[in-house]
This record gives C-alpha cells, sequence and structure tokens, in this order.
C-alpha cells in the first residue's frame, strides 16, 4: 500500500508539473472560451476523499469523468482508493493538447482516456459507471454556436426530459448529459459554478436535482476564497445518487471552510428548496418573508442604464465636445461611472447639469445621415470616423436604425450601482445615489423610476425624495445581498428584477395607496 501511494504522488508531482506547462503554452483568453480552469490538487483530493465516505461499501468502482483535463480526479482517485477497489476509469478530454499528454502520463495506470466530446460520445448500454466525479468547462453560453447550443438542448431534453435555457452555460449540459452514464445508485460529484443556485435558467437544474435524482447536499464555497485562481468563479460542490427521490427528504447545505470542514451546515428539506428562488440563502439563513410587506417595485420601476453599443465614441468629455465643435443640442448630460463618482448625492447647475469636477455627455441623435451631412458637418464628419473605427458595425449599433441613436433612459432621480464589493469598510456592496440633476446613465447603474403616486408626492413635497433616498440607504445589506448574486472574489451583483423584489416596509409609511395594493384583502 505504500508503495502503491508513493507512486501515486510522484505520478500526481507530474501531472502538476505538466498541466503548468501546457497552461503556460496557451493564453488566458483561449483557455477561457473553451472552459479550461484546472481543478486544484487539494481540492480534487479533498472530493475525493468525500466521495470515499459517501460510497461507505468497499465493492469495486467503475469511474468516469466527462472533462478530465490531465487527471486531477483520476490521481486524487488513485491516492484515496486501494488499487482493488478501482474496477475501470475513463475520462474524456475534448483538447488534443491537454488530452494527448495525460494519455501518455497515465498509459500504465488502467485510465481509458478518450480525446473526444464527452457530450456527443456514444454509450454502450451495457457501459455505466458507479462514480461520475466530474469539474466540468465553464463555457458561458455566448461562446456556444446556435447550432452546438440547439444540438445540446435537444440531448438533454431527450435523455432527461429537461428543457434547458438558452442562457445556460455548457456545464448545464454537462450534468444531465452524464445522466444516462450513470449506474443505478450510482454516486456522483459536481464542481461547479453556484450561479445556477441562483439564475433563472439554473431552474432546470434545481428540478432536476430535486425529481431525477436524489439530492445528498451542496457545499458553497465562500465567494471571498476563490478555488481557481485563473477564474473568477464561486464554486460549488454538489452530491447526488442516482436514484428516483422519496416525495420528502433532507439535504445537507453547506457554506465557507474547507468540503471536509464547512463553516456553516444545516439540514434543509427538499420542500424548502421547492420553495426557495434562490438556493444560496442556504445554509446562511432563511429568509421568510410576509406576502404583505411591500416591495420596492410598489413604489418604483426599475430599469438599467442604457447600452451605449460603445463608451469610448459615445461619451464625451467637455473639452473633446468643444474641440471638435460638436452640436450641443446633439448631446445629454451622462454621469461617470461608480469609481469615479465620489459623492452619492449629485446636485446640478441652473441647466440642471450635474456638478461635477468631470462633465461627461452622452452623443444621442435620431437626426438621419442626410439631415446630419447639411446642418451639422463636424457632427458628420464625428460620425464617419466612428463608421471607419467600424462603431456602426459593432453588435448593439448595427441593431438600432439609426446606429448612433440611443434607447430611451431619462434622467432618474434614484439610482443604485449593480456591481460592488463588501470590503472590510464598507456597509454594503451597493451605492443608491440620488440625483438632483437630468443627467442620465449607462448600465453601471440602475435606475429607479418613481411610480405615478410616488410622483404626485414628490411634486406636492419636496422633501420626500429625500427621505426615500435615506430609506433606500437603510435596507439592510443581507437583504440586498440574498436577493442579488455573487461571483468569485466576493463580487456581488443585483439585477432589476432582484431590486425591485427588494423589501421596503419603510416606504408603506410615505406612500399608503401604493403599499395597500400588495395587503392581503379581509
Amino acid at each position: 500500500m505504500t508503495s502503491t501511494t508513493s507512486k501515486a504522488d510522484r505520478q500526481e508531482t507530474d501531472r502538476l508539473l505538466l498541466q503548468d506547462n501546457l497552461d503556460q503554452a496557451k493564453s488566458l483568453s483561449q483557455r477561457n472560451v473553451l472552459g479550461q480552469f484546472a481543478t486544484p490538487s487539494p481540492l480534487a483530493h479533498e472530493i475525493l476523499q468525500q466521495a470515499k465516505q459517501l460510497l461507505g461499501s468497499t465493492d469495486p468502482i467503475r469511474f468516469l469523468d466527462p472533462a478530465i483535463g490531465t487527471g486531477a480526479f483520476f490521481s486524487a482517485l488513485r491516492q484515496v482508493f486501494r488499487s482493488d477497489h478501482i474496477l475501470s476509469a475513463r475520462g474524456y478530454e475534448i483538447d488534443k493538447h491537454y488530452g494527448k499528454p495525460a494519455s501518455d502520463l497515465w498509459r500504465d495506470s488502467g485510465l481509458d482516456l478518450r480525446i473526444e466530446d464527452f457530450t456527443s460520445a456514444s454509450l454502450d448500454s451495457a457501459e455505466q459507471y458507479d462514480l461520475v466525479i466530474c469539474n466540468p468547462p465553464y463555457v458561458r453560453h455566448h461562446h456556444l454556436k446556435r447550432e452546438t447550443k440547439a444540438s445540446l438542448r435537444a440531448r438533454a431534453r431527450a435523455e432527461t426530459g429537461r428543457e434547458l435555457s438558452g442562457l445556460a452555460g455548457l456545464y448545464c449540459y454537462f450534468m444531465l448529459l452524464s445522466h444516462r452514464w450513470m449506474a443505478r445508485s450510482a454516486l456522483a460529484g459536481w464542481l461547479v459554478p453556484s450561479e445556477f443556485m441562483d439564475v433563472n435558467y439554473g431552474t432546470t437544474i434545481k428540478n432536476y436535482l430535486l425529481d431525477n435524482v436524489t439530492l445528498i447536499g451542496i457545499h458553497r464555497f465562500s465567494p471571498a476564497d476563490v478555488q481557481f485562481g485563473d477564474a473568477l468563479v464561486s464554486s460549488a460542490v454538489v452530491w447526488f445518487r442516482n436514484e428516483k427521490p422519496p416525495a420528502e427528504y433532507s439535504v445537507k447545505m453547506s457554506f465557507g471552510g474547507s468540503l471536509l470542514n464547512p463553516k456553516r451546515e444545516r439540514t434543509v428539506s427538499t420542500n424548502e428548496l421547492r420553495n426557495a428562488h434562490k438556493w444560496t440563502l442556504f445554509p446562511n439563513k432563511s429568509i421568510s418573508r410576509s406576502n404583505d410587506v411591500p416591495r420596492l417595485r410598489e413604489f418604483f420601476m426599475v430599469k438599467r442604464g442604457l447600452v451605449t453599443g460603445d463608451n469610448k465614441f459615445f461619451i464625451l468629455d467637455e473639452d473633446e465636445v468643444n474641440n471638435r465643435e460638436l452640436p450641443w443640442n446633439m448631446l445629454r448630460p451622462i454621469l461617470p461611472s461608480p469609481r469615479n463618482l465620489n459623492a452619492d448625492e449629485i446636485q446640478s447647475d441652473e441647466a440642471q447639469n450635474p456638478v461635477l469636477d468631470s462633465k461627461l455627455f452622452l452623443l444621442d441623435c435620431r437626426l438621419s445621415s442626410e439631415e446630419i451631412r447639411v446642418r451639422y458637418p463636424t457632427l458628420w464628419d464625428y460620425l464617419e470616423e466612428g463608421r471607419e473605427r467600424g462603431v456602426a458595425d459593432r453588435y448593439v449599433c448595427r441593431h438600432r436604425t439609426p446606429w448612433y441613436s440611443q434607447e430611451s433612459r431619462p434622467a432618474a432621480p434614484l439610482m443604485c450601482t449593480y456591481l460592488g464589493r463588501q470590503g472590510n469598510n464598507k456597509r454594503t456592496p451597493f451605492r443608491f445615489i440620488l440625483n438632483r440633476s437630468r443627467a442620465t446613465a449607462a448600465n453601471v447603474y440602475l435606475m429607479l423610476y418613481p411610480s405615478e403616486e410616488v410622483t404626485k408626492a414628490i411634486s406636492n413635497n419636496s422633501t420626500i425624495l429625500e427621505k426615500v433616498w435615506h430609506e433606500l440607504n437603510r435596507i439592510d445589506p443581507e437583504e440586498l445581498i440574498s436577493e442579488g448574486r455573487v461571483y468569485g472574489g466576493g463580487l456581488h451583483k443585483l439585477e432589476p428584477r432582484e431590486l425591485a423584489n427588494v423589501p421596503l416596509a419603510a416606504l408603506g409609511g410615505l406612500f399608503p395607496s401604493a403599499a395597500a395594493s400588495v395587503r392581503p384583502t379581509s
């Protein structure tokens, strides 16, 4: 046993050196497109240790890794399990850059390494596996070709009866397409981004985990503890068995620390999971809210700021506008990004432009190109310069008519930053901005447009808007964080619907009739 273990340790040392050399031969952007982020050796070892605990028995196992890379999980398998406990092992790797050297490395180990795409691989009906462990490629949906996505969706639907959203990443297809490879009662462990626990496209995966298999547990790593040094992604390990689940049972949800020694954990009923839109609430807390508590959406319509298509071209400072002699009536003020906005209250001058050290303006013109050429020759020259630079051919611009116009986003009296980190000296990752100017904002902000009743109240009492702003700043940061989502490195994000869903009982006193609309009638 000692000599076998020593040999496995030496081969893991060789594998790590190989992994580093192969990674260095590719740029980070190349690996990002293919979702190639290698599993750290200590984490792979811990996952296999937990797999051994969950398996319990000493029956020989057949091991499968659908995205094996250089073999981090297979190497850990050989370190954790006795050789006579491993009946067979197979891995799939689509990229020859990794697959061929890995095949050479493991040539005499008994690993059957196939250099092909697992998602389209054929399966012998008699060939199924007892242990499936995988860190699938983290490929975002926009990197998948349309025809590839359609084929994957059709196969996932045929094999599991589950329909994935077009926004789902490649890792979601891997999870569903591995289903038919699992023997009855097989154990599966998936190292995946935790975002499926919160986002709409993750609903299909969550339904699969609750209805197609028996979910054992999910460990979510702290977002501040990035598992992959080359990818800012918040990770989770999902465990389940290929068994039809009982009507209701308990699932272990854990968070922080390590997989084997989590910081927090508790069991959650599958009924709780079914009723929770966001699974990242567990195990930290279970937020139970009364349906009669008014939400932000009762008082404000929340919209993302505008997408210019090319900020460097369409957003200009005052000097550049003057130097190019662009017509001021084709420009409107726009706020800088949050990192360049030092104040949370924006004052305005007599023209209602924001009083800021650096003034920025958004080019927004709906005149035809012929009208511009005749009436505003300097603007015509600038637009032609943009066309030559390829601005008109960018995705957003080519879907607008004319390409240099902007979407309608009037100034909002209140705004919220939609990305942020909660540092040691920051109470909340999000900032609420009181905007007293006519400046609009780009999509790094969420715009809060008051309802008709709120607008009327503000018109009748100029102090109400400031009171609302103060109430927004009193929102418990946990309420905002729990509605939003979080990425590796502790980057928090709020989408418009998520901010709109934040409970805000305090506004009920300011706007009673709007709040009354959500109270149950007797």
